[in-house]
């Protein structure tokens, strides 16, 4: 916690710094400039080269890389990259992760030096290919597919249903997990009533589709946010749009997780207005909001992104206690008060008394373990049998303890988004249903923020989340040795299909190994 202490304050220097400051001086300013650019080069190449061999490997046939092969291999899901003929191994994933997260440190090391337009135009491409590939490591998009068919198709609230109830609906043999009530807020979910006129093919490329422009969209937001803050906009577009986990496990999975990447950029936009100097006799808090500023709209923004993963309102009392006066505080409070209202009613519209029931959903999302959740790795280390219930209390409480430090330190004048930022880190480690994307809601916040431990501390976390993906993990994560054998079928009474569980762990809790 004194990471936040040591971290969050806004000194009178940074408040006066000029828009076209470097922020954190950074491997750019320490070299000539033309060697900089040559690497930043060389890494923005590294990335795109490793992400179109990465999606036309996993399009080239059937594999564990896109695990909605379960439900067949048909040419809309695969994706015209296939043509390439591209294989792909285990280690060839392997490498080319590493090759892309090299490439990556290269670009940032780089980034300040490099046009922004060159930054710009490898971060396209790269979610261009990624939008032309199957949809990689997970097979979540089938499910937000199945929840929208689930009302539309079999009129059968998701909220209140699963969907093994429709288990001869063609999403079925394609979706992870058939026996789980939608966690998604009701703006998310009548968006996939919406898409559902598509059909499977037609839903998986909207899904698709809307996770590349959400991205693009929020790196671009971002960038516009840091350059007003006084950051490099290049870079910061750099840390959010070329990184591995945004790209191969974010976009690449087409998770709604990038429509919450969104809605954090357009709130950091809308809330980055050009700095006021102090007023005198102040010490950096008492002065007018910074002039451009609109913290109300912003909270609409958050409000937003609750409608889609309840998440999103972790960040919410930080932007109502970024505002320097109370009766600011107060008004930004009433906006995002009345802006959660409004998602409820769209909800109670669509879903009548069961508009809330995806919170339900959320809880019972919290009672499963992800094998390499950081409460259930230290478990093992500890020796302790899985993952028991207290264990997982000590980790809630101390981000509870690491929240209400962070929210008071930002009304005691630090800057709201690395305050923000440490809470969304605390959280990570301590939910014992950590998925990789989810890291990715830190990003924005790490960027525009412009703290350096902040970033690393979001770096570290993305190394993670790729590192549970390769190979060379496995001495060091839970012990393969402890999984049933892989592809393992269980015939459920009443349904014509098989569900393939791969790599559970067998322990008290139940736990979904990510590594295949």
């Amino acid at each position: 916690m004194s990471c936040i202490q040591a971290a969050t304050p806004i000194s009178s220097a940074r408040l006066a710094r000029p828009a076209g400051a470097r922020a954190g001086g950074g491997a750019g300013a320490r070299v000539p400039a033309g060697v900089a650019q040559a690497l930043g080069a060389l890494g923005l190449v590294g990335v795109v080269t490793s992400v179109l061999l990465l999606s036309a490997g996993a399009a080239s046939a059937p594999s564990q890389f896109v695990p909605a092969r379960s439900g067949g291999w048909p040419a809309w899901l695969a994706g015209p990259l296939s043509g390439l003929g591209v294989g792909l191994s285990s280690g060839g994933f392997q490498a080319l992760l590493l090759i892309m997260c090299a490439s990556y440190l290269l670009v940032l090391a780089a980034a300040r030096r490099l046009p922004l337009a060159a930054v710009a135009g490898a971060i396209v491409l790269a979610n261009v290919i990624l939008l032309l590939g199957p949809p990689l490591i997970s097979q979540d998009v089938f499910g937000y597919l199945a929840f929208g068919r689930l009302g539309v198709l079999h009129g059968l609230d998701p909220y209140t249903h699963v969907a093994a109830e429709a288990p001869t609906d063609p999403v079925f043999g394609f979706i992870g997990w058939p026996f789980q009530h939608s966690p998604y807020g009701p703006l998310f979910t009548l968006l996939s009533y919406a898409l559902v006129p598509l059909g499977l093919a037609g839903g998986l490329w909207a899904y698709k589709a809307i996770a590349v422009i959400a991205t693009l969209a929020a790196v671009a937001l971002i960038a516009r946010a840091a350059g007003r803050l006084g950051h490099s906009p290049g870079w910061a577009a750099a840390f959010v749009g070329l990184n591995p986990v945004t790209l191969a496990l974010a976009v690449g999975g087409a998770h709604n997780d990038t429509l919450l990447l969104l809605t954090m950029a357009a709130a950091l936009a809308l809330t980055a207005g050009a700095v006021p100097a102090p007023a005198v006799g102040t010490r950096g808090r008492a002065g007018a909001r910074p002039a451009g500023s609109h913290p109300r709209a912003a909270a609409a923004a958050l409000a937003a992104g609750v409608g889609i993963k309840v998440s999103s309102g972790l960040v919410l009392p930080f932007l109502v206690l970024s505002s320097p006066r109370t009766r600011e505080r107060v008004q930004v409070a009433v906006s995002a008060g009345l802006a959660l209202i409004a998602v409820a009613l769209v909800g109670v519209l669509g879903f009548g008394v069961h508009a809330l029931g995806f919170l339900g959903a959320v809880g019972e999302q919290q009672q499963l373990v992800a094998t390499h959740s950081v409460p259930a790795e230290t478990a093992r280390l500890l020796g302790l049998s899985g993952t028991p219930s207290w264990w997982r209390h000590l980790y809630l409480a101390a981000f509870v303890v690491v929240l209400v430090f962070a929210l008071w330190r930002t009304a005691r004048g630090a800057d709201w988004r690395v305050a923000a930022g440490w809470a969304t880190i605390a959280l990570l480690l301590a939910t014992a249903w950590l998925l990789p994307w989810y890291v990715i809601w830190v990003l924005p916040l790490a960027a525009v923020s412009g703290d350096r431990r902040l970033r690393a501390a979001a770096l570290v976390l993305c190394a993670y989340a790729v590192l549970i993906h390769l190979p060379l993990a496995n001495p060091l994560l839970s012990p393969p040795t402890r999984y049933l054998a892989p592809d393992l079928h269980i015939t459920v009474p009443g349904l014509r299909h098989r569900l393939e569980l791969t790599s559970f762990k067998v322990l008290h809790d139940v736990q979904l190994d990510l590594r295949w």
